[in-house]
């Protein structure tokens, strides 16, 4: 849990001459979901927005690739739910939301399954029938079964030659091991043998009110609460999604020759902790120092000091298991050597050297800013109350990380740097042309 903020002017009609003061949040007040629970025991979490004439109802469900026994079972399940209905076809079910107006959609994770459904308020009743049918009776055609099998096997064999491809995937593997949920990537000869019993044992097990919520935003009435209450309450019971997480098995050191590469993709990071712990959002600090903005220390260095490369992030990644700490940048394969030494300099100058009190003000500005952005909006106040959920929090936690950021000093960045980004620690994974390959 994948950032807030907003500069506003304190007068709204400034001059043309005179540069209005910025104002800062402090603290960021975001409204709680109320929340309900269904006779079968399925959560239901309301975020009312009176002021938009919109509704989206997000079902969630712990059925990422992490829980699949069968290759790429979990994705086709997710992404096939709208492809035949009991009721009706794929084209009617395109039709049918393409007429009213509505929006669906579904994203999957190593650990999740988010199904949206986004639609105009006066057009609930008809959008929410057809996601009833999507959600409660889909019935995975074997033609669009093949179809979709024929053309993820494809584009997953053509993404393969990409070196970004191949180093996000080595990278994976690197940290938690080729077997391990969240470093394994299957091959794409295994569409092959998914079969259509496969995605209906996956969709029985998993799409279930034990491993289920409902997250809703917008104008929510009365009979809205119904309606979508109706719904989650036809979710049948299951078994609680128990997913096997072995111990990470890490590689520190991965080269994946590619004969020819004009460009090497460069990942550095290590394991680290989930959100929930203490020093997630110091190192979500210390990750955008280094590369989590345009100004940051690795772009100024690769791109406007050197030219190797367009651009470089850093940032803190979270799974419900797990978390980490990557670095990821493409560059020409002749500056490969000299871009890997300048992050690893970057890094450890971080380590040595207390950063001054202005740049961290910026990063600090920075984030609040970001976090202020993707609360814009009942639909981005709902993403980030489903990850909190996820994370075992309320939107409370959202006040306490921006304080927790405000709190940080030069001392702290460079305390957690060498704390957690000691070189030894560090993973490195190089896709590329590699010289001896």
């Amino acid at each position: 849990m994948k950032r807030y903020s907003n500069l506003f002017f304190a007068d709204p009609l400034p001059s043309a001459s005179v540069r209005p003061p910025l104002i800062f949040p402090s603290d960021i007040r975001v409204p709680a979901a109320s929340k309900e629970t269904a006779p079968n025991g399925v959560a239901l979490y309301m975020l009312p927005a009176d002021d938009f004439e919109v509704l989206r109802v997000t079902f969630v469900f712990r059925a990422g690739s992490a829980v699949q026994q069968v290759p790429f079972s979990a994705s086709a399940t997710a992404n096939l739910l709208a492809e035949g209905t009991q009721r009706y076809t794929a084209h009617e079910i395109a039709e049918q939301l393409d007429f009213y107006g509505s929006w669906f959609d579904v994203n999957l994770d190593r650990d999740y399954v988010y199904v949206n459904f986004a639609m105009l308020s006066k057009f609930f009743r008809e959008t929410l029938a057809v996601a009833e049918e999507i959600l409660l009776r889909p019935v995975f055609p074997e033609e669009e079964l093949q179809t979709y099998c024929a053309k993820r096997k494809q584009r997953l064999a053509i993404d393969r030659q990409k070196v970004d491809v191949q180093a996000r995937e080595a990278f994976g593997a690197a940290l938690f091991g080729p077997q391990h949920p969240y470093g394994v990537a299957s091959d794409e000869e295994l569409y092959d043998r998914l079969t259509r019993k496969d995605i209906e044992r996956f969709y029985r097990t998993f799409y279930t009110a034990e491993n289920g919520f409902v997250v809703c935003s917008g104008r929510i009435g009365e009979q809205e609460r119904q309606a979508i209450a109706a719904i989650a309450a036809q979710l049948p019971h299951g078994a609680v999604a128990q997913p096997h997480f072995p111990a990470p098995q890490t590689v520190f050191d991965t080269c994946v020759a590619h004969a020819g590469a004009v460009q090497s993709s460069i990942r550095i990071g290590r394991l680290l902790f989930p959100r929930q712990h203490p020093d997630f959002v110091g190192m979500q600090v210390v990750a955008t120092v280094l590369g989590g903005y345009f100004g940051s220390r690795l772009m100024q260095n690769l791109r406007e000091r050197h030219g190797y490369t367009y651009g470089v992030v850093a940032a803190m990644v979270n799974f419900d298991r797990a978390g980490y700490l990557a670095i990821a940048t493409q560059v020409g394969s002749e500056a490969t050597e000299a871009a890997l030494a300048e992050i690893y300099a970057e890094i450890e100058r971080l380590r040595r050297e207390p950063m001054s009190d202005d740049e961290l003000s910026l990063v600090k500005n920075i984030m609040a800013g970001e976090m202020m952005r993707i609360l814009d909006g009942p639909f981005g106040i709902a993403d980030v109350t489903i990850e909190n959920i996820l994370c075992g929090a309320d939107n409370g936690i959202i006040d306490a990380n921006l304080r927790a950021i405000r709190a940080m000093t030069p001392d702290d960045v460079q305390r957690l740097a060498q704390q957690y980004l000691k070189r030894e620690d560090l993973v490195t994974v190089v896709a590329g042309a590699i010289e001896n390959s």
